[in-house]
């Protein structure tokens, strides 16, 4: 069974703030894989850490916002 990941959980293992991680939500940049029934919360699954990572990765290499987001629309990231 793949691991199940809050928001906070991302944040954790990221370094990335709630904030900053909503932010790429709003872009598109991950989404959540579904939503707990009783709190409603946002769950990850595996691929929203790893595409955390790339976008990490990727900040570092002083790629802007933009070309992340046009990555992922292209279907690179």
């Amino acid at each position: 069974m793949e691991p199940v990941y809050m928001i906070g959980d991302l944040a954790s293992k990221t370094g990335l703030s709630i904030h900053t991680i909503n932010y790429y939500i709003n872009l598109g940049l991950i989404k959540a894989a579904a939503r707990a029934d009783r709190s409603g919360y946002r769950l990850f699954n595996g691929k929203a850490l790893e595409a955390l990572n790339s976008i990490i990765d990727l900040r570092r290499q002083k790629v802007p916002i933009r070309e992340i987001v046009a990555r992922k629309e292209n279907g690179i990231l």
